[in-house]
C-alpha cells in the first residue's frame, strides 16, 4: 500500500512539474533569485523590458564554446546596450559540476569578461525546473509584457565546435531584433543543446 501511495505521489509531482513548465505565448514563470553580489531580483522588477534568460555551467564544453569564442559576451553586450535585461542563471546543485557561490560566480564573470545584467544563483533548481531548463546553455526570451516568446538553443548548430558559430543562425539575437522591430519571432522554439543542467 505504501508503495502504491508513493507512486501516486511521485506521479502527481511529475504532472505538477510539467504543468509548471514554461510555455511560449504564456506568461513566464515568476521567480526571485539572489545574484552573485547578494542582490535579490524578481522577474516582476523588469516589467516593461525585454528579458533574456541564459542557463549556464562554466565547466560545460558547450558553454565554453560560446564564451571561448566571445559569442555569448558579444550577444550580452549588444542586448544590454539596447536596454534588454540579460540574466545568467546557474542551477547546478551544491556538489554538482558547475556549482558556484557568489564569489566564484564573480570570478567566472571576470575571467570570461561576461557582459550580462546579473548572474543569478539557483542552487535548489526551483527556477530551472519551473522553466523546464534542460541544458547549458538553454535560452529564453521574455517580452516587455512578461510573456515568454522564445525557448530553446542559442543557435542552430548543435555542437561544441567554435568554428560552427559563424555558420549558425543565432536564434536569440535574431529573436531580439524581430521583437524590437515589432515582428513575430520567426523561430519561437528549438531543441536546446549542451550539457544537462546539474540539478
Amino acid at each position: 500500500m505504501k508503495t502504491v501511495l508513493t507512486t501516486i505521489a511521485l506521479t502527481a509531482a511529475s504532472l505538477f512539474a510539467v504543468a509548471e513548465a514554461s510555455v511560449v505565448g504564456q506568461p513566464a514563470p515568476a521567480f526571485t533569485l539572489t545574484d552573485s553580489n547578494g542582490k535579490s531580483h524578481n522577474l516582476a522588477d523588469f516589467k516593461g523590458k525585454t528579458v533574456v534568460l541564459e542557463w549556464t555551467n562554466h565547466d560545460c564544453p558547450f558553454v565554453k564554446k560560446h564564451y571561448g569564442a566571445n559569442n555569448m559576451q558579444t550577444q550580452q553586450a549588444e542586448a544590454t546596450s539596447k536596454e534588454v535585461v540579460w540574466l545568467t542563471i546557474n542551477s547546478s546543485a551544491p556538489g554538482k559540476q558547475g556549482h558556484v557561490d557568489g564569489a566564484a560566480a564573480n570570478e567566472v564573470r571576470s575571467k570570461v569578461g561576461a557582459k550580462q545584467t546579473a548572474y543569478l544563483l539557483d542552487p535548489k533548481g526551483d527556477t530551472g525546473r519551473a522553466y523546464g531548463a534542460k541544458t547549458t546553455p538553454h535560452m529564453y526570451i521574455i517580452d516587455a509584457n512578461g510573456v515568454l516568446r522564445y525557448n530553446g538553443a542559442i543557435d542552430s548548430i548543435s555542437s561544441a565546435d567554435q568554428a560552427d558559430i559563424p555558420k549558425a543562425t543565432q536564434y536569440v539575437s535574431q529573436g531580439l531584433a524581430e521583437l524590437s522591430a515589432g515582428k513575430n519571432l520567426s523561430v519561437t522554439t528549438s531543441k536546446p543543446y549542451g550539457c544537462a543542467v546539474k540539478y
